[in-house]
Parts: structure tokens; sequence; C-alpha cells
């Protein structure tokens, strides 16, 4: 894939990856975390007996005084990381997704956002990305849940290039945060030139016959379907929505108004993720057919990554379908005037 260098004025342009190499992104985690302190020595990090997992022994073996396990106490851990950050750190607590939204809900909500305080929570494993850990690790409400905190800014970087710079972003900025990741292998989709600005979308591709917004892991799933739709005389915009909150509104209006039609893809339960932020903007400001594609009215299973996909309902061919759906809507609309 090159570059992408045209496009609508004021939409920010991706540039894409020539080879699309895959790249552990806990490594990328911890080396940027390693460069950010050892710029600036407020940065610590935190998180629940997991810094093998998340790739952090690193860090902590060259920072001791700034790695603190917190044992298997979740909550204990975001509270600690608030009252950190009210003495001038800036904390990066890190545990699996579903225990990060589920388990501290509360001190997140209190101690850290209603304190107005600076600290950055890191969830791993989000969704089926849990794998063989099975149904009680798998985050599949974890953003629906944090989106009720409020002002807190939620980020699903997609790749370890996004990963880097929304790290440093996201040190650099005051607030409370929350960044849902891969730990492990995901395949490069941006250039290491492509600049990212939390709260501002990215088109991968340009295209007026259906708009497809995804983040994470589902952006690789989308980038294939869109293939697929290609070889049918089907012109796709897709989208890389990496902030869920705030989300980028302006984008979203445009890629409606322009293709009528929109497909969410998320690695989440629809019922409160990326697809329900989409809906209840185009349903107030532009109501266009949505289809979504993501997790349903279910709990997640064991098992490998290409079977929880279709499973789930979440395969390229998946995406296809709901993308073809939604364009037959709205022909129907445009034929019929309803």
């Amino acid at each position: 894939m090159g570059d992408i260098s045209s496009g609508m004025e004021g939409n920010v342009m991706a540039v894409l990856a020539k080879k699309n190499e895959s790249v552990e992104m806990r490594k990328i985690y911890c080396q940027t975390m390693m460069e950010m302190a050892k710029e600036d020595k407020r940065v610590i990090a935190l998180d629940c007996d997991l810094t093998s997992p998340i790739g952090m022994t690193e860090f902590g073996n060259t920072f001791p005084d700034r790695m603190i396990n917190c044992g298997i106490m979740e909550a204990n851990m975001a509270g600690i990381a608030a009252g950190m950050s009210a003495r001038g750190c800036i904390p990066f607590a890190h545990t699996f997704a579903c225990f990060q939204s589920r388990k501290c809900i509360d001190q997140i909500f209190l101690s850290a956002g209603f304190a107005d305080l600076n600290v950055k929570y890191i969830g791993s494993d989000p969704g089926i990305l849990a794998l063989y850990n099975g149904a009680s690790h798998m985050g599949l409400e974890d953003m629906g849940i944090l989106i009720n905190v409020p002002n807190m800014t939620l980020v699903e970087p997609c790749d370890a290039v996004m990963l880097e710079s929304v790290l440093h972003q996201v040190k650099d900025s005051y607030g409370i945060f929350y960044i849902r990741m891969n730990r492990k292998n995901a395949k490069t989709i941006y250039d290491p030139s492509t600049k990212f600005e939390i709260g501002k979308g990215l088109i991968l591709q340009e295209g007026n016959d259906v708009t497809l917004i995804a983040s994470g892991m589902m952006v690789e799933q989308t980038l294939e379907a869109a293939k697929l739709l290609a070889a049918e005389g089907v012109q796709a915009r897709i989208i890389d929505m990496f902030t869920w909150r705030p989300l980028d509104e302006e984008l979203v209006l445009n890629a409606a108004r322009e293709t009528g039609g929109v497909v969410t893809i998320e690695n989440h339960r629809i019922a409160t993720g990326l697809g329900s932020a989409v809906t209840n903007l185009l349903s107030k400001k532009y109501p266009v057919p949505v289809g979504r594609i993501g997790i349903g009215d279910v709990y997640g299973e064991v098992g490998v990554l290409p079977d929880l996909l279709e499973r789930f309902f979440m395969t390229p061919q998946d995406i296809v379908s709901e993308a073809k759906a939604v364009m037959q809507i709205r022909i129907r609309g445009e034929r019929f005037g309803s």
C-alpha cells in the first residue's frame, strides 16, 4: 500500500505502510515508556502482577523505583495511580481491559475523574483478543463502561506506529485517558511518517459508495473487506476512528453526507461501543442507514482468533455483507423517497 495523498480539505489522510509486518505491541509500549521515563522523572508505571505479560520487565529493571506491582488488586491500583497523580507524578496504570473497566470503574470515576487528576489507564487484550483466557477475561464492554466517566478520553491504536505516537500525546496531555491495546503481534498499518492527532479520525481509503468506520484490530479486517468490495465494483471509504471519545463528529458527518450509508466495525459490544457513538451522532444530526459489526448480546468464548472472528460475525466477509445491506437500504430509500 502506498501514500494516500489526495482527499477532501480538512480531513486527516493516512500514509499506509508499504509492508504490513507484524510488530509486538507490548514491546513498543515498553520502549516508549522507557523513552518517556528517561525524559521525564514524573513518568511511572503500575500494573497488577502483569509486568512480564505486558513486556515491562526491562522498564522495571531500569527504573525500579518507578515500577509498582500492585498485585492482583486492580481497583487498588486505580486508586494508587490517582494518588500518585495528586503528588505530581504521571502514572500509566496497566491491567487487562476487562479488569480495568469492570473492576475499576468506581475508583477511576471518583478518585481520578471527579478529582480532575492526570492518570493514564491502559487496558490490554480487549474484546476477543483475550483468546485462550476466554469469557472471564474478554473486555467486550470496557469502552462502553468508561465512556460514562465525564471528560475521559478513550483511544484504541491499531498498530505499533500509532501506539507510540498516542503514548507521547497522552503523556503530554493533562487529564484521564484510557488506551485500549493489543498486547501481542499486530499488523503494521501505518508508515512511520503518518501524523496522528487524538480526537481526529484518519481516512485510509477514499470512496463514495459506503463508509466503513473501524478501530483497533478491526482496521486490518476492514481493509481486507474493502478489497473484496472493490472486486465487485464497490468503492468504500475507510475511516480509522481510533479516538472513540471525543468522536471526530465532522469526519463522520461528512462521510455520511457523501456516501449515504455507514458501517461501524469494532472488537467490542455493539450496544455501547463505537457503533453506538456513531449512531447517536447520526440519528440527531444526519440520519442515514447504519450497519454495525461487533459483539452482540452474548458472552465471550475461548478460541483462536480466526475462529472467534467467525463465531462473532466479524470477518471481512461479514463486513462485506453488512456494507451491501446498508447500500440496499439507501437505494430503496432513494427510490421510494422514504
